[in-house]
């Protein structure tokens, strides 16, 4: 029996009782009515949203803190915290005012001293932080509600920098937490946004608990994504964590879970025959898989090795191996940003497409002076995004002659082991598999992962001065057409010195109860507006 057939029997009726159960406590209706129960893709294995980029981490975070701006369902940045900005004429000196009413959750109001740590603290380690930060000339406060922000340039994307969705997000901290060294985890999540993290509650590997934040004060507009009024309609959202999908499936139809954030492929056609359940795309913006190699230590220290890997790999193999054979659901991806957005471009990207010539990559790899030296591959087998490629990494590198140290792991030892570089064998590693939303790889100023300013640069510290030149060249554009001129080059560059190896386009799906309601289409699950009945 292969594995989507067994994962459709295992999903089916009586399931649940044959692979264990999920043990829940009873609720009452009124109780069960005010609390959620949600699987999230991954387990939260930490809990710090500057400190690492995990999406599991920025999702949970987004229900704990709150932001200055927002960004919206139309990518633009709206005011969140801050009730009105003003701006010299000539770009350089803001001011900004937050909205009356602000509270932390343990009652202390939210004050300039606090945004100012936060700022400083998250610019530490967003590159789009890190371009503030390089032009910062002053960051003060004014009043308790009223801070300063000069620059010895105008940064035309400033707002978005504060508002954006990609990791790390700019979340607002109480001044004692945010004063936390940048490289290191906080172990305090006091928020400032409309759910509090139930720490004594959390147990990783098992659940995490939010409750309802009483003196949230929403806006008025409407939500929209990280924008507008967040309105918590329930009192008590519990993460469950179930990492194996047919157990979780079986959980979703049985009742015991109400919204599953990504079932796998294999199990739609299982839920969907469930009147019971609905299951939709996530976000039609979908993903982009990430095959990505650390740039300090052999054998990817040598573009040689990286291009190989390029030449080689088979992308309709990766997303066959993630999605299946529904061809709606994933495309080729010659390049690295989102498919049918206005900076979608193919440029360099002949070496993805075509017949594959592992001949010329083995050439490649010995050129590259790559001498059967273990290559470690850390692969999470709690995510299915993630197990479905690194399985078909390990076959690929194989076939290339390399001798494959396969660290078969959890997602946060990931996402915890892939921040450490020293060398492999030491605790380091060479490659590793994740996805980034299409929402992030529209352009570069929230893509953190096209960045190649080394070790400034995302995980695996790329440097090529190609790449940063169409950067800035891209920040610097003054029309759509000197934007995509910027695009074409940088998505050659970052091809051709191999930033990392895009395995291809995706939609994922997520389903929940039809008993439940207000759940978005978007890049995060937005649990304000969602509600339920008993």
């Amino acid at each position: 029996m292969d594995r989507r057939t067994l994962l459709k029997g295992l999903a089916g009726a009586g399931a649940l009782a044959a692979t264990g159960g999920v043990s829940m406590p009873a609720l009452s209706q009124g109780a069960a009515a005010r609390t959620l129960r949600f699987v999230p893709q991954a387990n939260l294995a930490n809990f710090d949203p500057i400190w690492g980029t995990q999406y599991v981490v920025r999702n949970a975070a987004a229900l704990v803190w709150d932001t200055l701006y927002g960004v919206d369902a139309m990518l633009q940045p709206q005011p969140q915290m801050v009730e009105s900005e003003e701006v010299t004429d000539d770009g350089l000196t803001w001011t900004f005012r937050l909205r009356s009413g602000l509270k932390f959750h343990d009652g202390e109001p939210v004050r300039s001293k606090d945004v100012i740590a936060s700022i400083t603290r998250w610019a530490a380690r967003d590159p789009m932080g890190l371009m503030i930060k390089a032009l910062q000339q002053e960051l003060t406060a004014v009043d308790d509600r009223t801070f300063k922000l000069v620059l010895k340039q105008p940064y035309s994307k400033l707002l978005y920098a504060l508002g954006k969705n990609n990791t790390p997000i700019a979340f607002i901290m109480p001044e004692r937490i945010a004063q936390t060294d940048p490289f290191k985890q906080i172990t305090d999540y006091v928020g400032s946004g409309p759910m509090k993290f139930a720490k004594a509650e959390w147990v990783p590997g098992a659940k995490a608990v939010f409750e309802k934040f009483t003196d949230y004060v929403p806006r008025q507009e409407k939500a929209s994504w990280l924008a507008g009024g967040k309105q918590m309609l329930i009192d008590r959202l519990e993460w469950v964590v179930i990492p194996d999908p047919a157990t979780a499936a079986a959980a979703l139809q049985n009742g015991e879970v109400d919204w599953w954030e990504s079932p796998i492929t294999d199990l739609v056609p299982v839920l969907k025959s469930n009147r019971n359940i609905s299951v939709d795309i996530a976000d039609p913006l979908g993903n982009v898989g990430s095959f990505r190699m650390n740039h300090l230590y052999p054998p990817f220290n040598d573009v040689r090795a990286r291009r190989a890997v390029l030449m080689a790999m088979s992308q309709e193999d990766y997303m066959r191996a993630l999605v299946g054979d529904d061809t709606s659901l994933w495309k080729p991806l010659p390049g690295f940003f989102t498919p049918g957005t206005p900076l979608y471009s193919e440029a360099g990207g002949e070496i993805l497409k075509g017949k594959r010539d592992l001949d010329a990559a083995k050439k490649l790899l010995a050129e590259s002076g790559y001498s059967g030296q273990p290559v470690t591959c850390l692969v999470a087998q709690d995510q299915p995004i993630t197990k479905a490629q690194g399985d078909v990494t390990a076959d690929l590198l194989k076939k290339l002659g390399m001798n494959v140290d396969f660290v078969a792991t959890d997602w946060g030892t990931v996402g915890s082991r892939r921040a450490q570089k020293t060398p492999p064998g030491q605790g380091g590693w060479q490659m590793f598999h994740t996805w980034h939303a299409g929402a992030d790889c529209i352009n570069p100023a929230p893509y953190n992962a096209i960045r190649a300013n080394g070790d400034k640069a995302w995980f695996g510290w790329p440097s090529s001065d190609a790449v940063e030149k169409e950067v800035v060249e891209w920040f610097g554009a003054k029309n759509l057409d000197e934007e995509k001129a910027a695009i074409n080059r940088l998505n050659k560059a970052a091809l051709d010195d191999v930033v990392y190896a895009p395995t291809g386009f995706f939609l994922g799906y997520t389903a929940w109860r039809k008993n439940v309601s207000g759940i978005v289409k978007g890049p995060l699950p937005f649990f304000w507006g969602v509600s339920k009945t008993a």
